[in-house]
C-alpha cells in the first residue's frame, strides 16, 4: 500500500493543524494509505529530506495537535522557480516523493501555496508521474477566490471582534476620552478589518469608522470625519486595515518601509501609528492610542471559532477523498449552501485559478462614505465565529503540541 504526505506553507492560522488531523482521521477510517507522512517546513523542508511519519501518533497526541495554534509542522515561504526557467527542483522533489512511495501530496496554504500545487500537478501530469497534488485552503486574510471563506478567517474575525469590544470598553471610561485606533492585518483586502462590524454593545457597533484597502484612503475626509465625531461624542473608535492605499494605489505605510518578503510582497504595518500622528498634528486631540494586533490574529486559539476548527478539519478529510478519486492540481473550496441554518459543501477548484488572484471585500457591503460596513455583512460573518474550542488544559493553561523530528 502506498503512502501520502502533507505539509504546511505560508502564514499560520489558529486552526491550520485541524486540517492535518482531518486528513489523518479520514485515512484511518478509509485505510487508503499505509502511512501519512509530514513534510516539516513545507516544500523547503521536503527538499532537504525533513520528513516524518504522522501515522504513529497516539489519539491523545493527535487531539492535542488539533487544538494547537500555528503551523505545527513548521512552515516556509519558499518560491519554486518557474518551470520554464528550471525543472531541477521539481525533479528533485518528485524523486523524493517516489523514493518514499508517496502517491498523494497535500499542501495546506494560501495563494502562493496553490501556485505551487498548480505547478507540481501540471508537471507531474506532463511527465507521466502518478502522484496527486491537492491544495487545502488556509489564510486568515480570506482572500482566496472561488471559496466562500477560508479556514482560519473565522477565528481571526472572532478575535478581532472580541478585541474591539474589550478595547472599546477600556477606552471609554473617562470623562475626557480620546481616540482609539485598532489596526488589523490585511495586505490587499479588508475582510479582517470589516469583521469588526460584528462587535456591538447594546446593539450598536462599537467602531465609529472602519477603513479598508478596497476604498482609496482620503486624508482630508478622514480628518473631517474624526474631528466631527470627536466633537460630538468626546471619543472615537477606529478600525483600520494595514493595507490602506491612497488614490494612487500606493500603500500608506509603504513609503516608510521598502522591506519585502521572498514573494515580493511589501512588509506592512504601522498604519495605526501613521493615523495617530495625523490626528495629533491636526490638533483634534493629543489623547490618541493605537494598537496593532499583529500575529495575535492568527494564533489566538483561546478565542478561536469552533465552527472554524471543524471546517478546517472537514476540508482535510475531503482533500483525501478527492485525491482518491483521481483528482490532481485542485484546491478544496467551501461552498455556502445557506445561512439559516448554516450549511456548506465542498467543491474542487483548479489551483491555477486560485494562484495569483485576490478575492476582495465586496464594495456593495461598504457604505457610500467608504468608512464603515453595511448591516447586510453580518449575515456573512456571524456563522463563521460560532462556538468555542474544547481545548486540552494542563496546569490551567492550554496544552499545545507541535510535531518535530
Amino acid at each position: 500500500m502506498a503512502n501520502c504526505i502533507v505539509a504546511q506553507s505560508g502564514g499560520p492560522t489558529s486552526v491550520i493543524n485541524s486540517s492535518v488531523v482531518g486528513l489523518l482521521q479520514a485515512n484511518k477510517e478509509i485505510n487508503a494509505f499505509n502511512k501519512v507522512y509530514a513534510g516539516l517546513n513545507g516544500i523547503e523542508g521536503i527538499l532537504k529530506g525533513n520528513i516524518i511519519d504522522l501515522s504513529s501518533l497516539s489519539e491523545s497526541e493527535i487531539n492535542e495537535f488539533r487544538y494547537t495554534p500555528s503551523s505545527g509542522l513548521g512552515s516556509c515561504r519558499y518560491k519554486m522557480k518557474k518551470l520554464e526557467e528550471s525543472t531541477e527542483e521539481y525533479d528533485r522533489l518528485l524523486d523524493i516523493l517516489k523514493s518514499n512511495d508517496i502517491k498523494a501530496f497535500f499542501y495546506v496554504g494560501g495563494n502562493d501555496s496553490m501556485d505551487t500545487i498548480a505547478k507540481l500537478g501540471g508537471y507531474a501530469k506532463k511527465t507521466g508521474i502518478d502522484i496527486k497534488f491537492i491544495g487545502i485552503p488556509k489564510t486568515i486574510d480570506n482572500d482566496l477566490m472561488f471559496t466562500d471563506h477560508t479556514p482560519g478567517f473565522g477565528s481571526a474575525a472572532k478575535f478581532i471582534a472580541t478585541t474591539a469590544l474589550e478595547t472599546y470598553l477600556d477606552s471609554s471610561v473617562y470623562i475626557n476620552n480620546g481616540i482609539f485606533i485598532l489596526e488589523t492585518m490585511g495586505r490587499d483586502t479588508g475582510w479582517l478589518a470589516a469583521s469588526a462590524c460584528i462587535a456591538r454593545i447594546n446593539g450598536k457597533p462599537v467602531a465609529d469608522f472602519i477603513y479598508l484597502p478596497e476604498v482609496a484612503f482620503d486624508i482630508e475626509n478622514f480628518l473631517i470625519d474624526v474631528r466631527k465625531r470627536f466633537e460630538e461624542n468626546n471619543k472615537v473608535f477606529i478600525v483600520v486595515s494595514e493595507g490602506l492605499r491612497n488614490s494612487e494605489g500606493k500603500f500608506i505605510t509603504e513609503v516608510k518601509s521598502q522591506a519585502h518578503d521572498k514573494f515580493g510582497h511589501a512588509q506592512l504595518g504601522g498604519v495605526g501609528a501613521y493615523l495617530k500622528n495625523l490626528i495629533i498634528n491636526s490638533s483634534i486631540t493629543n489623547r490618541v492610542k493605537s494598537l496593532e494586533l499583529g500575529v495575535l490574529q492568527r494564533c489566538a486559539m483561546h478565542c478561536a471559532s469552533d465552527i472554524d476548527l471543524q471546517e478546517a478539519f472537514d476540508v482535510g478529510r475531503s482533500a483525501l477523498k478527492f485525491a482518491l478519486e483521481g483528482n490532481s492540481g485542485y484546491m478544496v473550496a467551501i461552498k455556502r449552501e445557506s445561512n439559516a441554518p448554516y450549511k456548506t459543501s465542498h467543491i474542487l477548484v483548479e489551483a491555477d485559478k486560485i494562484a495569483n488572484n485576490v478575492k476582495y471585500f465586496p464594495k456593495e457591503l461598504i457604505n457610500e462614505e467608504g468608512n464603515h460596513i453595511k448591516e447586510e455583512a453580518l449575515d456573512y460573518f456571524l456563522p463563521l465565529i460560532s462556538g468555542l474550542p474544547s481545548l486540552v488544559i494542563d496546569n490551567h493553561l492550554p496544552k499545545f503540541r507541535t510535531i518535530s523530528r
